[in-house]
């Protein structure tokens, strides 16, 4: 167990300095600086506490990353020995390292068999701007070089980066950074807002021949490749109907494109499956990973390749002309390595699909299926999103859903749980590792918090 962490500065210290040197994510920085943010100084578990000596439940494993928890000495262990034998070599000069190879044999082994190669980032945005550049280079060498437009979907998320960021569909983060060239975007399959009087099924459906009435219009012969969150992470955590994957792929085949997978959230057991797309039951051409590789405890991530597609750049291809100083740092793939070793030896992700999923999602029905604020259940495995609605019968949503969703995110705090607000869902994520005991905590402290806004709102 990790020793109590004894602050060496007041809190107000800290949060004095931590306001003179950081600009934050996502946040309204000059009203962060006026309330302070919290101290964060100790995890164990799914455990955090603050400089004021506050204990709080992590239910979203820090950023949907912790999977194994905090504190785990197996992969402090890991990282310290790599350190102590190679802290850092490159992938550049024709050369390699040990940590990385197994690494890589460990990771293949637990991917389905049509995925060969990977290309190691440092997180899921640079695994996604990598993603760009690997696609049209593929079609490049295939002959086919007018095969550049990349296909998202609005508030769907990639990571902060420009081409990133222009791929997902956050327009707020477009205003912010403007977008690159060759991007196209269609419609997020989120039903409970967005279906009116079709079913699931057949939203879903039109939702997915969306993407082939976009590939027309821009002509199937310049699209390169449509790329998706198997379930949206950052954008509430929303699944699609049933439906949609299926015909989502089916597209992609018939007009020879790409299909790109964004698991940087979803991968390394979270749904219950080693990948969220086994979960919807679709084959990508490429993964995007990150997170969950190393547990958060480093930064690692990585862009996956089909064999058809790294056949194609390794034999036909030439010089590959992209490369990272960190790209499958020595450290960092050790610690991948334990990680994975530990989700796989363990029967993490088995025990997430057969006892905590289940036991969460029941857990959840009870609590908030007869909820007056809350008109849907959405989620599997260690995940879940309570969707927020003013009147039941006609899902109608709340005029004020992100304020009172993220006043719900802040009475969690309060009673010590980490919750996500987005829009009008809340989220919850916790570490692979949670016990029914823990998943009942989460539950109870979150059904507080809920009450409370649910008081604000007039529905209790």
């Amino acid at each position: 167990m990790n020793l109590p962490f004894e602050p060496q500065r007041q809190t107000r210290d800290y949060q004095a300095s931590d306001a003179a040197h950081h600009i934050h994510a996502f946040v309204d920085q000059k009203a962060l600086n006026a309330e302070g943010p919290r101290v964060m100084v100790r995890g164990e578990g799914l455990y955090l506490w603050d400089s004021e000596g506050k204990r709080y439940l992590d239910g979203m494993s820090g950023l949907w990353c912790t999977q194994l928890g905090y504190g785990r000495k197996d992969l402090t262990a890991a990282a310290a020995a790599q350190m102590d034998q190679l802290a850092y070599y490159n992938m550049f000069f024709h050369t390699t390292h040990p940590a990385v190879i197994e690494l890589s044999e460990l990771l293949f082994s637990l991917l389905p068999g049509h995925y060969s190669h990977v290309i190691y980032t440092n997180s899921g945005s640079e695994a996604n701007e990598v993603l760009i550049r690997t696609v049209r280079r593929y079609w490049q060498v295939l002959g086919k070089p007018q095969k550049k437009i990349m296909i998202g979907r609005w508030n769907g998320y990639h990571g902060s980066t420009l081409a990133a960021s222009a791929l997902g569909g956050m327009k707020f983060m477009h205003e912010m950074g403007g977008l690159i060239p060759d991007v196209a975007h269609i419609d997020e399959p989120y039903w409970y807002a967005q279906g009116g009087e079709l079913t699931p099924a057949e939203f879903g459906r039109r939702c997915a021949l969306q993407l082939e009435e976009k590939i027309l219009e821009l002509g199937a012969q310049n699209v390169a490749g449509f790329i998706a969150e198997p379930f949206q992470g950052a954008g509430g955590m929303i699944f699609p109907p049933e439906s949609y994957w299926p015909e989502i792929q089916r597209i992609c085949r018939q007009y020879d494109v790409l299909l790109c997978a964004d698991e940087v959230i979803g991968g390394f057991g979270r749904t219950g499956e080693w990948f969220a797309h086994q979960h919807f039951g679709f084959e990508p051409d490429t993964l995007s990973i990150a997170k969950g590789l190393t547990s958060g405890y480093l930064p690692m991530g990585g862009l996956v390749l089909s064999k058809r597609m790294a056949e194609a750049l390794v034999e036909r291809g030439g010089v590959f002309a992209h490369g990272l100083t960190y790209s499958g740092h020595p450290v960092a793939a050790a610690v991948a390595l334990a990680n994975l070793k530990a989700l796989r030896d363990e029967g993490i992700v088995r025990q997430v699909k057969d006892d905590t999923g289940p036991y969460l999602h029941t857990l959840l029905h009870e609590v908030f299926g007869n909820h007056p604020l809350i008109g849907d259940i959405q989620g599997t495995g260690l995940l879940a999103a309570l969707q927020f609605v003013e009147d039941k019968g006609t899902r109608k949503r709340f005029a004020n859903e992100n304020d009172l969703a993220w006043q719900c995110r802040t009475f969690g705090f309060e009673e010590g749980v980490i919750i996500r607000s987005t829009l009008g869902r809340m989220i919850m994520a916790p570490a692979l590792v949670a016990s029914h005991a823990e998943l009942d905590e989460l539950v109870d402290k979150t059904r507080i918090a809920v009450d409370r806004t649910a008081r604000i709102a007039g529905k209790l």
